[in-house]
């Protein structure tokens, strides 16, 4: 493995997009760091002493939103953009065929995935900015808040842009790279908390012994997922081109278990900060009270609502990046058949229905991986420290997406991969 890693930094184009990822993420880091203007910093800090949902969305944002600095709303503007320009290109046949037809079609739809994050960036700014205001945060009047809407939009659009230019020039895809650095840069905080409770009393040994357990089963749970697949045999004919013979191999279609890896969690999380988002721009009253009580983590509407929004987008996305009409079609033109299914449209409707069957199956582990730890959580009646299901997938599911990307990289250049040089039970088990 070591020497796997070596190779990395042989290739002067990877180890570019390396430091540039590194590069990337200080700046994000750093931004984090820095405080939104005209806010009272003693009232903030007693703000966030609740938990609950703005402790669940600070860890998206590595703790920029308990700070309110510039970099406070993160990505969750552009994924909630996203979300509806992914909804609309179903909808809408002319942006659908913006996407499929050609490079200038998809720019467009890009362009305006940005123009509906910069308008989401304001909403979520005006909702924090009203809400912190009824607490008291905001020290100035009019002209404060507006300062601190204007912010905390710009620094939004500077995260979109960050990464973008990640995703372009550095290593994995850049808003899911963001992501994971938000969330892994408070594990050593976690650590030193559990120590911190350990000696305090607050929390005993069995119980941190039983969250770990849980936690290494969650990630081996998380691994599964995103590596399982159900492999459709498939049959090409021989044909014969003038002396040659072609075909007559046997080989197999690749169906991953979780064809859409973490994006329905990034998706269903982020679009739960709605109800709470638009709750706090009414300020302090009852029906403000009652949505912000009922969307925050822990409670029944809120965790239903979670797993029927996972599997939604889990079939949602599928169903955007997977075509089994393409794939039945390419078969036929090279001669290949499954077993006992007709080429061309019966053999896509096959694909269809087994596709079906193993997303639901994928969605419903995927909703239980995300939900499991937080109902184990108040089970113990002990808040050891915040990393949900949701944080383990991501991690895991975006640490595994990069691995490939550099195995790859270094498979076009004639070296042996980090997971074939690592060899072992490790390796084989990523292969499953």
């Amino acid at each position: 493995m070591f020497g796997a890693l070596g190779d990395v930094f042989r290739l002067p184009d990877l180890k570019r997009r390396i430091f540039f990822t590194m590069g990337v993420l200080f700046i994000f880091r750093l931004g984090a760091h820095i405080p939104t203007p005209g806010l009272d910093a003693r009232v903030l800090s007693d703000v966030f002493q609740g938990g609950g949902l703005m402790d669940f969305l600070n860890i998206f944002s590595g703790g920029a939103l308990s700070r309110f600095s510039v970099f406070s709303l993160g990505v969750a503007p552009y994924i909630n953009s996203s979300i509806v320009m992914q909804l609309m290109t179903v909808i809408f046949p002319y942006l659908e065929k913006l996407q499929k037809d050609n490079e200038e079609g998809r720019k467009k739809i890009i362009q305006w995935t940005r123009y509906g994050a910069i308008l989401f960036a304001v909403v979520q700014a005006v909702g924090l900015t009203t809400w912190l205001s009824s607490s008291g945060a905001v020290s100035g009047g009019l002209f404060d808040a507006v300062i601190i809407v204007t912010t905390l939009t710009a620094g939004s659009v500077a995260v979109m842009w960050l990464g973008e230019e990640l995703s372009d020039h550095g290593i994995g895809n850049g808003i899911s790279m963001i992501i994971f650095a938000g969330i892994i840069v408070r594990i050593p905080g976690a650590i030193i908390g559990i120590f911190t409770s350990l000696r305090s009393g607050e929390t005993n040994i069995l119980s941190v012994l039983a969250f770990l357990i849980l936690v290494v089963t969650v990630v081996a749970g998380c691994i599964i997922l995103q590596e399982g697949q159900r492999r459709l045999p498939v049959q090409y004919a021989k044909r014969v081109i003038g002396n040659k013979i072609y075909g007559g191999q046997s080989t197999f279609i690749p169906l991953k278990v979780n064809q859409s890896g973490v994006i329905p969690i990034i998706f269903a999380s982020s679009l739960l900060i709605f109800p709470s988002t638009v709750a706090g721009m009414f300020g302090d009253n009852a029906v403000a009270s009652f949505f912000q009580r009922v969307f925050s983590q822990g409670h029944l509407v809120y965790m239903l609502c979670y797993v029927a929004l996972i599997i939604f987008f889990a079939y949602f996305y599928t169903a955007v990046v997977f075509n089994p009409g393409d794939i039945a079609n390419n078969m036929k033109k090279h001669g290949g058949f499954i077993l006992g299914i007709r080429p061309g449209q019966p053999t896509a409707d096959y694909i269809t229905k087994v596709m079906e069957r193993i997303t639901l199956g994928g969605a419903i582990l995927l909703a239980a991986i995300a939900l499991i730890p937080n109902v184990m959580s108040m089970s113990m009646r002990a808040r050891i420290f915040y990393f949900g299901g949701t944080a383990i997938l991501i991690v895991v599911g975006v640490a595994l997406d990069t691995v490939r990307q550099i195995e790859a990289q270094l498979l076009m250049r004639h070296y042996d991969g980090i997971l074939k040089k690592s060899g072992g039970k490790a390796g084989s088990l990523l292969r499953m």
